[in-house]
């Protein structure tokens, strides 16, 4: 997939803060643990090294509400302001986030989790919003020339899967000069379009208890999304009938879990109703406003409209629709870290900096970008 330069990660890593690391961003200190055990304070900031983000190291949860007010990303949101969003995404939910939030004031227990949360689907947008342009991009070819260019048709190779009916071996068998291609290109076109983050906010709040229930502490599954053939997380309670063994599935980290919700929605035949109200606000010159679109998620739950009435309560009453327009700053990429003393926090700074110089980190962020 497209790269998507602005992007900042949020490794918030080890001890009890809110949101700990994946099993690919605990390489950083597996990978460097034979490190010197000092550093220069500031040594990270300044490493030799023009393409890798600035690297952050803070003392816990202590340091972390405090460093969120520095980079402007904390208080309330005001009505007809632009909400801007720092370039940082969480890679795992902790374990403790669950137990540790119970002791939180419930709106600063929401507020925690929907500054963590905003940037993940901001990402996926972002990534929706390239490959739209290279969709269009390949329509203008294709009325000018007959046929699309090669990095157009390399990008139809990309996402041609969501097309209905076209299976995954058939996906590299399309040709630039393909009859069917404008009928393909409005179809992903129609498909593949931004979710209002005010929605996607909604959605993983109540579906997992912001970030509290099991399955997103363990598995990372932040929209409760079933999988078959015995993957995933088993529900406690599991019903018998005719739906199968379905389990919730897991995730390496939170952002698939938002791409996984993603891709549900531009695919399922549960959500027609979903894309064909927000194709009708495209059509019509109106905002993909996350109020209008939950009417199309009647199929989402069981509970059908008893489920959309309850999503737009959660975000009528947390004003969820601010996020609708986020945009992120104008700021540096950079990965924020956590540990549990500050000796720790000295002895990160130093294994991070000896990681740089190597290029032990310059792999890491290669395998974890979200691409």
């Amino acid at each position: 997939m497209t790269r998507i330069a602005s992007l900042a990660v949020l490794l918030l890593m080890s001890g009890p803060l809110l949101w700990g690391c994946s099993q690919e961003a605990s390489t950083i200190t597996d990978k460097v643990s034979e490190a010197p055990e000092s550093q220069p304070e500031g040594q990270v900031e300044d490493a030799p090294s023009a393409d890798l983000p600035e690297v952050v190291v803070l003392y816990g949860r202590e340091e972390l509400v405090p460093f969120l007010e520095s980079r402007g990303w904390w208080g309330s949101e005001e009505p007809g302001e632009q909400l801007e969003v720092p370039h940082f995404i969480i890679t795992a939910i902790h374990p403790s986030w669950s137990e540790f939030s119970a002791t939180l004031p419930v709106p600063v227990k929401k507020q925690l989790f929907y500054r963590l949360m905003l940037p993940l689907v901001m990402h996926a947008n972002l990534m929706v919003e390239t490959f739209r342009d290279g969709l269009f991009r390949a329509r203008d070819e294709w009325e000018a020339d007959g046929r699309i260019s090669d990095g157009s048709l390399e990008l139809l190779h990309r996402v041609g899967y969501l097309l209905p009916d076209m299976n995954a071996e058939d996906v590299p068998n399309i040709t630039a000069d393909d009859p069917a291609m404008p009928e393909m290109l409005d179809e992903l076109l129609y498909r593949m379009d931004i979710v209002p983050a005010g929605l996607a906010l909604g959605q993983a709040a109540y579906e997992s208890g912001y970030g509290t229930s099991r399955f997103a502490t363990e598995g990372n599954s932040l929209f409760g999304q079933w999988t078959y053939g015995g993957e995933g997380l088993k529900p406690r309670e599991q019903r018998t009938d005719s739906k199968g063994d379905h389990r919730i599935k897991t995730f390496e980290w939170p952002f698939d879990s938002v791409r996984g919700y993603f891709i549900n929605l531009m695919t399922h035949r549960a959500y027609e109703d979903f894309r064909r109200l927000r194709a009708e606000l495209r059509a019509a010159g109106q905002p993909l406003d996350s109020m209008t679109l939950a009417d199309g998620l009647l199929s989402y739950s069981e509970r059908g409209q008893d489920y959309v009435d309850s999503l737009k309560g959660i975000m009528r009453v947390n004003k969820l629709n601010l996020a609708d327009h986020a945009v992120f700053k104008d700021e540096p990429l950079y990965f924020l870290l956590s540990e549990q003393s500050p000796e720790d926090v000295e002895k990160m700074k130093a294994r991070i900096a000896a990681a740089q110089e190597s290029g032990e980190l310059a792999e890491i962020i290669e395998r974890m970008k979200l691409e």
